[in-house]
């Protein structure tokens, strides 16, 4: 770094990420600049930020990187103070294999040796962490990342991120991926599943592109979510990951201008990340070569097998040449279990945890309100010092029902609220979230538009204010508020008009060790009233 443009810069210090911000700048600085696009681009010789390559007008004082707005420092915080895996979750010493119990993983062109356990190793691992296989020659779950053969800056890449070691789902399905095999992968919200697809992938990439003899930059690697936000938040890991290899991407959603992204895709991409309308648009508009995909990802498969987003994945998927597929979501019922052996003639099943059941880690409390007291009882979870945990997401049923509410809290509690959902410009969404992110906005009021595997690492508090239609939905949104096994609490508004889960929604609790409402448990919706073991019961926060 120059000297001269050290007295110039200004840091941008924080007590922590969660903290406000505060500023030691030289009288004459201009206001600091929240978000990058509101930086110019660095010109020869300057500093460039660590996170976008934009000017790097500011240093971070607790990591000193250059950066250039609030948003890339927040950023960098996430990502060098990503939660860490507890030790807990370590096994004692156990004997290393020898060379004939290794098993083998794809490097992109042939195999690679790497490392192994013993049967009765795999099986010790597999019923400490709850991990259950179905199929064929399924390898054994590794225990470093070390252990699957992958590109040097790629393990590099993996820890700087924060992973010491693999979460329960990576040590699985990482060398399955890695191997070739396709797999329909269920494991709670917040357990790593975005890592243990694109370690795999990236590897993939890297590995083939390094081996080929031409330049060829057309893409390897497709990955299918049902949100913007969602493929935003996966592009972001995955440059994360794959910073200094051989790996591009290409962001294809809604809301963006399509040209820009037809050049990105015909400058040479590695992966594409987009959702299924974009993608089909993209596809019937414009030549674009996907023969050489090998490998494709559908993210919350339960929800994009589901009608209005099936046709479209069967579109993109008969537009590829017999790819390994990768089927990942915290809910896979029995139906998606059949369409899956659709995409894939051979497809291995991993569960990890208990199927199709909420985060553990996720404090759930229900609480009877009637419709027309909802509101109020709203008002005063956020206005209580003991029960208010910021930041908070609110999740509600409908566009219109996000905007009114989030416009009510802020003027009944004079919290600072905003809604997000499907009618939001992709600016406004990428604002809002940037400001949640940041501390600026501590309550989001959001649509099922949040709901699904977005990685909000500081929300430890989730309030359904009005019940999805399906208890997956519950299971997904309730979710948020956990990541990588931190505890977390959601707090459910529920009544009459959510009779028709009344029964799943007691076992949902009852298997959660949650109490029960009494209207609940006594409703005439139910086939029997259940009894009340008021002996056993867990009692309710007074709210």
């Amino acid at each position: 770094m120059e000297n001269g443009n050290e007295d110039q810069r200004m840091l941008i210090a924080s007590d922590s990420v969660e903290t406000s911000v505060s500023f030691l700048v030289s009288p004459a600085a201009d206001e600091v600049k929240k978000y990058s696009v509101q930086q110019r681009e660095a010109l020869s010789g300057e500093p460039r930020c660590i996170e976008c390559g934009r000017y790097g007008e500011y240093i971070c004082d607790e990591t000193d990187d250059d950066i250039c707005s609030l948003e890339c420092k927040q950023k960098l915080l996430l990502r060098t103070k990503q939660p860490k895996l507890p030790t807990s979750l370590m096994l004692p010493p156990v004997r290393l294999p020898t060379t004939d119990e290794c098993f083998y993983v794809r490097d992109g062109n042939g195999k690679s040796e790497a490392q192994s356990l013993t049967n009765e190793q795999t099986e010790l691992v597999r019923v400490k962490f709850e991990i259950v296989v179905k199929g064929n020659c399924v390898p054994a779950p590794v225990l470093s990342f070390s252990h699957c053969n992958l590109p040097q800056k790629l393990l590099q890449n993996i820890e700087s991120a924060g992973y010491e070691i693999p979460t329960p789902v990576q040590m699985q399905a990482i060398p399955a991926a890695l191997n070739g095999q396709s797999l329909l992968v269920s494991a709670e919200t917040g357990s790593g599943k975005t890592a243990s697809y694109l370690v795999p992938t990236i590897s993939y990439c890297a590995n083939f592109r390094k081996k080929l003899s031409v330049d060829q930059k057309q893409p390897l690697v497709m990955v299918l979510t049902p949100t913007r936000e969602l493929c935003i938040q996966v592009e972001e890991q995955a440059k994360v990951l794959g910073k200094g290899l051989p790996f591009k991407t290409a962001l294809v959603v809604g809301g963006d201008a399509m040209p820009r992204q037809i050049h990105r895709i015909q400058g040479g991409i590695e992966m594409i990340i987009g959702t299924p309308g974009r993608l089909i648009d993209l596809l019937t508009k414009y030549e674009i070569e996907l023969d050489s995909v090998s490998i494709i990802v559908i993210d919350e498969v339960d929800c994009m097998l589901q009608r209005g987003f099936r046709e479209q994945v069967m579109q993109i998927y008969r537009a590829l040449s017999q790819p390994q597929v990768l089927l990942y979501s915290a809910t896979v019922p029995i139906e998606v279990e059949k369409m899956a052996s659709s995409l894939a003639k051979e497809i291995n099943i991993i569960t990890v945890g208990k199927l199709n059941k909420p985060n553990q880690a996720v404090k759930q409390v229900a609480i009877w309100v009637e419709s027309k007291h909802k509101k109020q009882k709203l008002f005063d979870i956020l206005t209580s010092r003991q029960h208010f945990k910021p930041p908070v997401i609110v999740f509600v049923g409908s566009r219109l029902g996000a905007d009114l509410l989030s416009e009510a809290i802020t003027v009944s509690t004079g919290l600072k609220a905003s809604a997000i959902h499907g009618e939001k410009s992709m600016k406004e969404r990428r604002e809002i979230l940037s400001s949640f992110l940041l501390g600026e906005l501590p309550v989001i009021v959001a649509t099922g538009i949040l709901g699904r595997g977005i990685d909000l690492l500081h929300v430890r508090q989730v309030i359904v204010f009005d019940m999805p239609n399906s208890m997956k939905e519950y299971v997904h949104q309730i979710g948020r508020a956990s990541r990588m096994g931190e505890e977390g609490n959601s707090i459910l508004f529920v009544n009459e008009e959510d009779k028709k889960l009344f029964a799943e929604l007691i076992g949902i609790l009852k298997s959660s060790g949650a109490a029960v409402p009494r209207e609940l448990t006594h409703s005439r919706y139910l086939a029997a009233p259940l009894p009340s073991n008021r002996g056993n019961r867990k009692r309710k926060p007074n709210f």
